[in-house]
């Protein structure tokens, strides 16, 4: 609603100062009040056909559409400095008023004189008349300096990738292994923002191109102020159980960030390993280098929705139940092993016939492999050690697995999860003590309630209260490597405002990640949904 009053707000301002500029080119004022006929207008004092301005309403292309009417209608005035061009697609009103009450006079279409001049100037080159080439070419107006060719053409291209990646379309490069084997590390996909719903932009001041951090300087990519509230456009499809889908990491709104990865500061609380593996990290939190950032500029992860709003998930034995029912496993999900092969008989060239490439081979024993990756070593070597991890139940794992609760959820691993409900905008749940962990950070953070615990009691908003509703869907998002995926058994719900987009499809695949081990040809253009 919001975002749809400032663009409403503009257009009043817009529409106003076509009011005052209008007479200067002999059309009554009062057309520039009336919808759309103010836009047929401008149409035609630029040159346009005046069905240009029923494109403006076509998205994404309408602004394109939008832009050059701006440009066009700044030129046929007699402005065509860079800066003129610039302000008037940015700040529209703030050029128009101006050139209503300035001494610039309308010098007709200039579309139509711009398609002249250049017939003109095609017609003399034809007819090698070097005079009237030269003539011609005093025509400043129409002849760029090369820095402004290429000022312009660079302007142009980066924002209208930056439009492309904002709204439609954006490429992303699978770095961490939680989705093999579906994903791998070194996948390149293209994921569609459209598919389930088009999230406009909060973050408004920001380097184009870039999502957070800035590349070998480092440093955030933005400012969180100004910004924009939550806006979501009509879906083309639901978000269905098993869908890849990637969306910001929810509990990434205050993290500490090193060379090695992001960290929340919840989770190295939590768990001080974190900060005795990383020695950077271990400087960060004694010197209390906190970066806060909003959701659409939270890291980007990719796993499996599993579960959708309204179903009741757990997981035993490794295996995953979506109401009370045993569900279908992806077909390359993979699991934890201890093996030696030092000890075995098979050979190299037998192991990469399965997917065992060398790099995989661990110098520590532990290997991520597929339930038929398993069967076909046992076949190949009955004798080999070989043995699938089991999480066993830990105080300090319980700490470690969400809600991070272990008086009242003391019990649970990545291998035997729940039962949990995942909850549903509109649905009411009673809360108290002994579940608020399960949703104290929907309630306090994701959907921006005041909330207070004290002497077993739930305020919320400065009342106590015994229910709550739920103002929007959640998600249960886990990786296909099923032993070593960092996902909603960590962190819990996935919000659906913080849904970025589809996987479409891999357009490039190297090796680990890196072109200098090989390309994967046999993973290019193939789908990203696989299952």
């Amino acid at each position: 609603m919001a975002l749809l009053t400032i663009f409403l707000v503009n257009y009043i301002l817009i529409s106003i100062s076509l009011f005052f500029l209008f007479p200067k080119a002999n059309v009554p004022g009062w057309k520039g009040l009336v919808p759309v006929l103010n836009f047929m207008e401008w149409c035609k004092l630029v040159g346009r056909p005046t069905y240009y301005a029923f494109l403006i309403f076509i998205p994404i292309v309408g602004f394109f559409i939008y832009a050059g009417l701006c440009v066009d209608m700044v030129r046929s005035f007699g402005k065509f400095k860079f800066w003129d061009s610039f302000i008037a697609v940015a700040l529209t009103p703030l050029s128009f008023f101006p050139l209503a009450f300035s001494k610039s006079e309308y010098q007709g279409p200039i579309l139509i004189e711009e398609k002249e001049y250049f017939n003109n100037l095609k017609e003399a080159h034809n007819n090698g008349d070097k005079l009237a080439i030269k003539k011609l070419q005093k025509q400043r107006k129409f002849n760029k300096s090369w820095g402004r060719e290429w000022a312009e053409a660079i302007i142009f291209a980066v924002f209208a990738a930056a439009f492309i990646r904002m709204f439609l379309i954006e490429a992303y490069v699978i770095p961490t292994p939680s989705m093999e084997g579906s994903l791998l590390v070194g996948d390149f996909l293209f994921v569609s923002k459209a598919h389930y719903g088009i999230r406009t932009p909060q973050t408004v001041a920001m380097l184009p191109l870039l999502h957070n951090r800035v590349p070998i300087v480092g440093g955030e990519s933005y400012f969180e102020k100004p910004s924009l509230p939550y806006y979501r456009t009509k879906a083309l499809e639901t978000i269905d159980r098993n869908d890849p889908i990637v969306f910001n990491w929810p509990v990434g709104d205050s993290v500490y960030v090193t060379k090695q990865r992001p960290y929340s500061v919840a989770q190295v609380t939590r768990d001080p390993s974190f900060a005795a593996r990383d020695a950077e990290l271990k400087r960060l939190i004694a010197k209390k280098e906190i970066i806060t950032r909003p959701i659409d500029k939270r890291d980007h992860y990719i796993k499996r929705c599993v579960a959708v709003a309204g179903d009741s998930l757990s997981v035993r034995n490794g295996q995953l139940f979506i109401n009370g029912e045993k569900v279908k496993n992806p077909q390359h999900m993979q699991y934890r092993y201890e093996v030696d092969f030092s000890k075995s008989i098979i050979g190299s060239k037998s192991l990469e016939k399965i997917g065992i490439e060398k790099e995989d081979r661990p110098a520590n024993h532990i290997i991520f492999l597929t339930l038929e990756q398993e069967a076909q070593l046992r076949e190949m070597d009955p004798s080999l050690p070989l043995k699938r991890y089991t999480a066993k139940w830990t105080s300090a794992g319980t700490y470690q697995n969400f809600p991070h609760d272990p008086k009242n959820f003391n019990k649970w691993t990545i291998d035997n999860y729940g039962p949990i409900w995942i909850p549903k905008a509109g649905e009411t749940v009673n809360i108290g003590p002994s579940n608020i962990a399960l949703y104290r950070r929907i309630i306090g953070v994701y959907e921006n309630n005041d909330l207070v615990e004290k002497n077993g009691k739930i305020i919320i908003n400065g009342k106590e209260e015994t229910s709550y509703t739920f103002k929007q869907d959640y998600y249960w998002a886990m990786g296909d490597n099923r032993h070593n995926s960092e996902d909603s058994r960590s962190w819990g719900f996935v919000p659906h405002d913080h849904i970025v987009g589809k996987p479409l499809f891999i357009w490039f695949s190297t090796k680990d990640g890196s072109i200098f081990n090989g390309i994967r040809w046999s993973r290019i253009f193939s789908g990203a949904d696989k299952f």
